[in-house]
This record gives C-alpha cells, structure tokens and sequence, in this order.
C-alpha cells in the first residue's frame, strides 16, 4: 500500500510540474483583422473576439513558478495581459526571458514595449542566434534598449541546447526563411522525456537540411507548431506567391499523408496569414481536424 502511495505520488508530481505551452497568438505578422484586407476581416473588424493576435508562445514552468515568451510581437502588450487572466496571476506579468526568431515584424517588434517609452524594463533576458543578435545591438531604436540596458542579451548557438530551470531547457537551429537581416530558427524545447517544436517561419521543408516527417517520427515530440502561413497556391491573387515562400497547409499534409495518425496528431498548425481559411472558414477547419492534425488556438493551453 505504502509502495502505491509512493508511486502515485511520483506520478502526481510529473502531471503537475509537467512543461505547460500556452499559445497567445496563432495570426501571421500582420495579425487579423489584417490592415487593407476588405473580406473576411471585416468581420473581426466589427467584432473585435474574431480578431487574433501575432503568432507567439508562453512557456511555463510550473514548479518554480517561471515562463517565458516565444516571439516578441507587436501584439505583446495584450499578449502578457491574455497570459496573466488565462494563469490568473500566478506568475510574473513579464517573462523570465525572450526568445527570438528572426527579424521580421511580427517576431521581435514587440522588443518596443520594454524601453523607456513604455515599461521602461531592467535587464530582461532576449535570446537569439548571433546575427539577429547583431541585428539587435547595431540597428535603432533596438540598439537603444542594449545602451539603456532594457534588453540583456544572449547568444544561442544553433544545435546546441540551454538549461533556462531545473526542468527545461531549450535548442535553436536555423531553417531557411529570407534572411534579409538575420538567419531565422526554429526552436526545441526539452523536458525531461519529451519535446515541443516551434517552426513558424521555414521558406519549405524541401529547402531544409533535415527531414521535418523524420523528426516528428522522434516519438520525445509531443508538439509541432509549424508554419501554415498559407492554405495553398494561388491564395495571393495579386501577388506572386514566390515573393514570400512557405509551405502550403497542402504541402505539408502531402508530405505526412503516409504517416500513422500518431504523427499526424502531433502537428498544430499556426501562423495564418489573413487568406488561410483555416482562420475563418470551418468547413476548411474540420476536413483538416478529420485528418488528424490540429489548429492552433489563441488561449489554448498544451501539456
């Protein structure tokens, strides 16, 4: 009896301490409703609980009571407010640290809020690899948070993973994504026997050095939250959709179709540009869920 006990209580400490995902964003940089987009953001325009902020993750550990923010969007302000009712204040209102993508709008503008025009913050840790590092330190009014020491940065090497607490740590690698100011990862995030990856940004799979069908079939990933900027070709009908590579949803469901439904289960979609139908079209919606995968939800918690 005392050996169950025991056993159940081990178990119980798992489940309770376990990595906890919350997403606070699933929109692609521009957010929706979209600004100049006149169709379905009319919609959220006038309905304000359609609306959906930029793509961006929360980390918790539950245990020592930290978190930490993927991505810095220009959404950030309400994105901290959404995570403090959703854990209903029971940690910091800011994170334990940043981790950065890349340099484009949507993934590290939300840096603004923290200088002396909004928070005015001391020393919040901002990861990323070097030249987004760089990018960071020699370009205003970024530079500016470094010499006013808002921002305390550090440098990740790719392929290599760091200890953030006694529970978790995290691995940048690069995937290609038009690297007009900096390289572009993705990110690993450990815990004990299992991972969580986060690719919102990759050109396409076929680009990448590694197999991203391969990977899932690691069976320590429980989550893949990866690009689904776009549903398929010819979404864009007055741009060529050359000009911003992505893998198509299309595509990507083309590359698993083969796999067990224990992979399929694993991915969740996100990033959506204002065109995907998965953002607003539930037709679209439930053919995908009948095919195994899942959409990212704003609010949504993952274990």
């Amino acid at each position: 009896m005392r050996l169950k006990i025991t056993l159940f209580l081990l178990l119980f400490a798992q489940l309770a301490f376990a990595q906890t995902i919350i997403v606070l964003g699933i929109a692609q940089d521009g957010g929706f409703p979209h600004i100049g987009c006149q169709n379905e953001c009319l919609k959220a325009h006038k309905n304000p609980n359609l609306s959906k902020y930029v793509s961006s993750l929360a980390l918790i550990d539950e245990e020592n009571k930290q978190w930490w923010l993927f991505d810095a969007t220009p959404d950030m302000d309400k994105q901290l407010q959404l995570f403090r009712d959703i854990t209903d204040e029971q940690y910091p209102y800011l994170p334990d640290g940043i981790f950065l993508t890349h340099a484009h709008i949507g993934h590290y503008t939300g840096l603004m809020f923290l200088g002396r025009e909004a928070l005015g913050v001391k020393e919040m840790k901002v990861y990323a690899l070097p030249k987004m590092i760089d990018f960071l330190k020699t370009n205003g009014p970024w530079s500016q948070l470094v010499d006013l020491d808002n921002i305390d940065l550090f440098t990740l090497s790719e392929n290599s993973a760091i200890q953030i607490s006694d529970n978790l740590e995290v691995e940048a690698f690069t995937v290609p994504h038009r690297y007009e100011f900096s390289e572009t990862a993705g990110f690993r995030i450990n815990q004990k026997d299992k991972s969580t990856l986060f690719i919102p940004d990759i050109d396409k799979w076929s680009k990448w050095d590694q197999s991203i069908v391969e990977l899932l079939r690691d069976p320590s990933i429980n989550h893949a939250f990866l690009d689904a900027s776009f549903y398929k070709e010819g979404e864009l009908p007055n741009r060529a959709m050359s000009e911003v590579p992505h893998p198509f949803v299309t595509e990507t469901i083309a590359l698993f179709e083969n796999e067990p439904r224990s992979i399929k289960n694993k991915i969740v979609f996100i990033h959506f540009n204002h065109t995907n139908p998965l953002l607003f079209d539930q037709r679209t919606k439930i053919q995908l869920l009948k095919k195994g995968y899942s959409i990212a939800e704003q609010g949504k918690t993952y274990k």
